[in-house]
Parts: C-alpha cells; structure tokens; sequence
C-alpha cells in the first residue's frame, strides 16, 4: 500500500487576519462586482438555492445582507466563505462541527486554539480517507493488471 506523502498544514502564517476561507481563488465574477443574487451564487458555486437557504438557516451563513425588497444580497467575502464550506463538506467533515466553526468564527479571535483543533482533526480524517483510497486503489489495479494480462495470454 503506498500512502500520499503530505506536509502538514503551515500554521506560521504572516497575516493574522483570518477570512475564513482558503488560499482565494478565483471565482467566475465580474471585476468590481461584490453584491450577488441568489441565483447569480447558484451559478458561480454549484449549490443549489434551497442549499444557501438553508445554510442561512442553520447558521453557517447567518450574516447574507437583504436588498430593500429583502432580496438576498450575497458578497465576495460570502463566496470566499461557501468555497471554504464547499471544501469542508469534501472533507466529510459533520455539518454540525461546520455550524461549530461558523459560531467560532464568529466569537473572534479568542477561539484561534478551539478553531485549529477542529481543522486538525478534521485533517487527520481526510489523511485516514485518502490512505482507505490508496489501498482501494492499489485493488483496483491488481486486478485490472490480473484482466489484462489474461486477457494478453488468449
């Protein structure tokens, strides 16, 4: 079995600001743009409305501005935030422990310590899945490798 080789995450950042998302990465918006519609979001991200909505619902996006035809007004920094969500649902990671980092951001910087504990564990869980993947693989290529090879002898 060969496990992906990986680094672990780098915790020495120089800016201490935490936006809640990962590296950004470019989202197909508009330059000078940062007020989005719901269904203008459902096509940047892939989620669906009822997704959002209900996301603002359980409170992992609790702070979606309102036009005032209370219309919901979505941001860059709101896109920032789905992504990363978007890559904590990839991890498995429960949505309760999502909401859980939700309310820890939201409490500020006082929760850093609570906040890394989470990400790591949640780590160590994605190292654990991807090393299950690994060994799958490895399977799945033998007996491929077994087919082909019969297959070559006939």
């Amino acid at each position: 079995m060969t496990v992906m080789q990986t680094t672990p995450a780098d915790t020495a950042r120089t800016a201490p600001a935490d936006i809640c998302s990962a590296p950004a990465r470019r989202h197909p918006r508009p330059d000078g743009q940062d007020r989005y519609t719901i269904s203008e979001v459902v096509a940047f991200t892939g989620l669906t409305a009822h997704t959002l909505r209900w996301y603002e619902r359980i409170g992992l996006m609790p702070h979606v501005d309102r036009s005032h035809t209370g219309q919901r007004r979505y941001s860059n920094r709101d896109l920032d935030w789905l992504d990363f969500v978007t890559k904590l649902r990839l991890t498995g990671m429960p949505v309760a422990d999502m909401v859980r980092y939700a309310e820890l951001v939201r409490e500020g910087e006082s929760t850093y310590l609570e906040r890394q504990a989470l990400l790591e564990s949640t780590r160590r869980d994605v190292l654990n899945r991807i090393a299950e993947l690994q060994d799958t693989l490895s399977v799945l290529d033998l007996k491929i490798g077994f087919y082909a090879r019969e297959q070559a002898a006939r």
